[in-house]
């Protein structure tokens, strides 16, 4: 289905990445808790998941293994307001297709989810100093 499926608590952040989503995709559903994101998922089988790292609650490899199974075919991309390198890549290699730092979404969005779409990855990559940066991973 082209859709995404939109997890966020913070009510302002979900409306702006809805309004973004919308752009890209036929209908976006926006969800507030996990229990609800992995429900979703599993009946709309979205093209897209995109959720905080926060609704993860410590546990990002076990809701990312419950997204693969309850929707295999969605690509999952996941918001962080952590940039350090070591935190980015950490939600990769916990299985993620790409990661967005919260400061750099109006840049880093839509390039995001076209790579991931494409089956790439893709990591927000800020700079010290800079507006942003970003890499497309193998």
């Amino acid at each position: 289905m082209n859709c995404a499926l939109l997890a966020d608590g913070d009510h302002d952040l979900s409306e702006g990445l809805r309004g973004l989503l919308a752009a890209v995709f036929k209908s976006v559903f926006v969800v507030s808790d996990e229990a609800t994101l992995r429900e979703g998922a599993a009946r709309l089988q979205p093209s897209l998941v995109v959720f905080p790292l926060t609704l993860a609650a410590g546990r990002l490899e076990g809701l990312i293994g419950s997204l693969r199974r309850d929707a295999p075919e969605a690509k999952l991309l996941v918001i962080t307001v952590h940039d350090e390198p070591v935190a980015t890549s950490a939600v990769l290699a916990a299985g993620a297709d790409g990661v967005v730092v919260t400061h750099t979404i109006a840049t880093d969005l839509f390039p995001a989810i076209e790579e991931v779409l494409a089956g790439g990855r893709y990591r927000s990559t800020p700079a010290r100093g800079s507006a942003s940066g970003r890499e497309r991973l193998a």
